[in-house]
């Protein structure tokens, strides 16, 4: 008899808004945080990889500017 074990919780993940982004401020620090770490990791390379840091601190500044919109909406 095998038993099977399930790799992923069943649960639904958090419904996003119709632009897609989280709802969550603590998801968008987290996700300005990460861009952040990785647009320096870029840079720090040997042969610095400044369009992926360009990317990533656009990616980053969204991110803040979406944790933004979500604290003065709480407020």
């Amino acid at each position: 008899m095998s038993m099977v074990i399930p790799l992923a919780s069943r649960s639904a993940a958090p419904s996003l808004p119709a632009t897609g982004a989280p709802t969550d401020p603590h998801q968008a620090f987290a996700d300005a945080h990460n861009a952040l770490s990785m647009a320096a990791y870029y840079l720090r390379q040997p042969a610095a990889n400044v369009p992926g840091a360009t990317r990533k601190a656009a990616q980053a500044l969204a991110a803040l500017r979406r944790l933004d919109a979500l604290v003065q909406g709480e407020g």
